[in-house]
């Protein structure tokens, strides 16, 4: 069984930094698209930023040139380094990924268990 273990979340005041990582605990073959959403209780998860396995990278509008996703194929791991937090980005934090166990099989989708960001301000 495939479990996203995710790591790095925690208290920051306004203006810090925090980054965040994932990474698959059981064998994974290949991942295609890895992502990182955000969900604030009673609100839907929002996707914060996405980043395909050639390094094209998407961002939601209001996290553009303070957050960056990057990837490390080789650790099958995907990192959120988020700069200038605001009160605003405070909510868990979920990585996604698309990926095939094995060669010829078909991908599943894996989301990690969460990790709360509180921004104080």
């Amino acid at each position: 069984q495939v479990q996203l273990v995710e790591s790095g979340g925690g208290l920051v005041q306004a203006g810090g930094s925090l980054r965040l990582s994932c990474a698959p605990s059981g064998s994974i073959f290949y991942i295609s698209n890895m992502e990182w959403y955000r969900q604030l209780p009673g609100k839907q998860r929002e996707l914060v930023a996405s980043i395909s396995r050639v390094h094209i990278t998407n961002y939601l509008d209001s996290v553009k040139g303070r957050f960056t996703i990057s990837r490390d194929n080789a650790k099958n791991t995907v990192y959120l380094q988020m700069n200038s937090l605001k009160p605003e980005d405070a909510a868990v934090y979920y990585c996604h990924i698309r990926a095939a166990r094995g060669p010829g099989t078909s991908q599943n989708d894996y989301w990690g268990q969460g990790t709360q960001v509180t921004v104080s301000s």
